[in-house]
């Protein structure tokens, strides 16, 4: 049993992909060719905003973000605690500070109704964490964050494709972010990411960021890094973007079947009754969490937990929040959540074998 079944996906489309890929090999333009245009357009359409740009990696896709909206020594971005490291590391790239905002417990994401109190002169950029596949409150984060004139950076990197009260999940906000790891539910077979808003300027100074600040060869107009995303990936994701949305629905209902089989004794994911999510995990609860994974393991289910450790705990975080208890949502999520097997190719028979070897497991080492 796989974690990501991305073998299945591959044979789907191994002969249109390979068509693809041959195509690439052929034209040579390995950095910036054709289809990374061919891609933005088809990003753009496929979110509902007028400018999408390819890029190397998620976590790039951040920095080119911060860069654009010239975050810098002496500011503060709010952001999760509760999420891969890269969120905050691009901050402190910049000479920035993450401000943390603890979560709602429900749905692991920002606590909105926190937000305005960690708002400061300091305070440059909002940047949510869309986490496990569903947005956060991006109706009362945007709310806020035009009371106090700040731009909001959606971090997208798990919930691309998702919806918030019928808009796309890189539409609600002034960028949004997502990445392509091949783990994600819309992936490439390395490295990739994009950059999204409705800006002209914004996307302007994006482009000439991601190019070594050039607004033409050999100009540069600002500080920018080498952030192109690969035409072969662009290729790539041009033909699995043509699954996309019916893996979307797949995801769903292997979802469904989950919170149908699994009892209501276990903490299932909560979705926002405005949200709809492509569950970029099916993350539970487990006390005793080492324990259920080992039994689950030798019965050859996998498992993964995303995140063991708040980015308040994270070593290099410590002289910038001592008061690292201070996120009791967050620490409690990193000591219990347990993601499962998720991806559209998960069989029922599979689903069965996990349920089944999930509630024994819980039975036989939850405490009382």
């Amino acid at each position: 049993m796989q974690f990501i079944d991305l073998k299945t996906q591959f044979q789907r489309v191994e002969e249109q992909m390979m068509t693809r890929i041959k195509k690439v090999l052929t034209h040579g333009a390995f950095i910036m060719g054709p289809e990374v245009a061919e891609l933005e357009t088809a990003l753009a359409e496929f979110v509902g905003v007028k400018h999408a740009l390819g890029v190397s990696s998620g976590t790039d896709a951040l920095l080119i973000a911060l860069m654009a909206l010239d975050v810098g020594p002496g500011d503060e971005v709010i952001t999760s605690p509760f999420s891969f490291f890269a969120t905050a590391e691009v901050i402190l790239l910049l000479g920035a500070k993450p401000v943390f905002v603890d979560i709602d417990p429900k749905t692991y994401n920002m606590n909105a109704q926190a937000l305005e109190a960690a708002i400061t002169p300091r305070t440059k950029v909002i940047m949510p964490v869309s986490l496990y596949g569903q947005c956060a409150d991006l109706t009362t984060i945007n709310a806020i964050a035009s009371r106090h004139q700040l731009p909001v950076i959606e971090d997208a990197a798990q919930s691309f494709g998702a919806s918030h009260h019928g808009q796309k999940s890189c539409s609600l906000t002034t960028i949004a972010c997502t990445s392509f790891f091949p783990s994600k539910p819309l992936g490439c077979y390395g490295d990739g990411g994009a950059c999204f808003t409705q800006d002209a300027e914004l996307a302007q100074r994006m482009e000439e960021i991601r190019n070594h600040g050039q607004s033409k060869r050999y100009v540069h107009t600002r500080l920018g890094i080498n952030g192109r995303l690969d035409t072969l990936q662009a290729a790539i994701l041009l033909e699995k973007m043509q699954l996309f949305p019916i893996e979307i629905v797949m995801r769903a209902k292997v979802a469904q079947r989950y919170a149908e089989r699994l009892p209501k004794e276990v903490v299932k994911p909560y979705i926002a009754p405005h949200n709809t999510s492509v569950f970029a995990q099916y993350t539970v609860q487990a006390h005793n969490r080492d324990r259920v994974q080992q039994v689950l393991h030798e019965q050859g289910i996998p498992t993964a937990v995303h995140y063991p450790i708040g980015l308040q705990r994270q070593a290099i975080m410590q002289s910038m929040h001592p008061d690292q208890a201070a996120y009791p949502h967050t620490d409690y999520a990193a000591q219990v959540v347990m993601s499962l097997p998720m991806h559209p190719y998960l069989t029922e028979q599979d689903q069965d074998k996990i349920c089944d070897a999930l509630c024994a497991a819980l039975v036989d080492y939850e405490p009382a």
